[in-house]
């Protein structure tokens, strides 16, 4: 997960003030964040003084990106944390999940959530059933009671990315029929959620930003997304299947990059 942003030393204050994330290192204008327990970067900090920041109806690109906690108990001293610093959150209970959301400096949509357990979701036919509801933060915070806030705990992983696109039947074609994840939830309004494996959802896709042009180089944006797949034979096969769809692909050491009809950048890797 790449970002831009307008001032680095900002940012990284926000990052692991607010957020909690580890800095690994900065380099420059370029900064890896990371929870505790890895060291693989979650986050890239790219800084770029000239960036604007998002604005009220955003661009197409990114929503949000979402990082999932291992537990109930670690959103409930992340919330405490969030209460301590006065900070004021939106939350959500979509019935898989329960979520706060976040603005970083450059107003960047930003998840941190936890899931309930896979035997408690619930379908019907064969769509995962979401919803949105209030969250309930008396219990998220009794949950967390116990504990004092020490950052992103072991185990925290980047657990979806949600993007605003211009056309859902476009991105729909690329990501599900090109790409190769599968629907999970497709009656949302105006929204289409995807994953690999049973998930609830790895990519949320949505028109809520309405006709608004895709970030551009100015803009606080996302500049590229990964996604990991098993093995180098799997990033070869998405490969062919993206271009026999008519999707340009570059390849890059054992990796491709793409684009999303909207022009979202996708890195697809081999895990390990």
């Amino acid at each position: 997960m790449r970002l831009q942003v307008t001032d680095l030393a900002r940012s990284l204050d926000y990052y692991e003030a607010v957020l909690g994330l580890r800095r690994l290192s900065v380099d420059g204008p370029v900064a890896r964040l990371t929870p505790h327990g890895t060291e693989r970067p979650l986050v890239v900090l790219e800084e770029r003084p000239d960036t604007r920041p998002v604005g009220t109806r955003g661009r197409l690109g990114l929503y949000h990106f979402a990082i999932l906690l291992p537990s109930r108990r670690d959103l409930g001293a992340f919330l405490q944390h969030l209460i301590d610093l006065g900070v004021d959150p939106g939350a959500s209970d979509h019935s898989v999940s329960e979520a706060l959301y976040l603005r970083d400096p450059d107003g960047l949509g930003i998840e941190v959530y936890r899931d309930r357990p896979r035997a408690k979701w619930s379908v019907a036919g064969r769509e995962l059933q979401m919803h949105t509801a209030p969250l309930d933060g008396r219990g998220v915070l009794a949950a967390g009671s116990a504990d004092r806030w020490h950052g992103m705990p072991e185990g925290t992983v980047m657990g979806h990315v949600h993007l605003h696109v211009g056309d859902l039947a476009e991105a729909e074609h690329f990501y599900h029929a090109a790409l190769g994840l599968d629907k999970m939830v497709w009656s949302y309004p105006g929204a289409l959620f995807l994953s690999a494996g049973g998930y609830h959802h790895h990519l949320g896709l949505n028109t809520w930003a309405g006709a608004v042009p895709p970030a551009g180089e100015l803009d606080a944006r996302l500049l590229e997304w990964t996604l990991d797949v098993p093995s180098g034979t799997a990033v070869a096969a998405v490969a062919r299947s993206l271009e026999g769809a008519g999707y340009e692909v570059a390849r890059e050491g054992h990796a491709i990059l793409t684009r999303d009809p909207s022009g979202t950048p996708l890195r697809v890797t081999a895990l390990g």
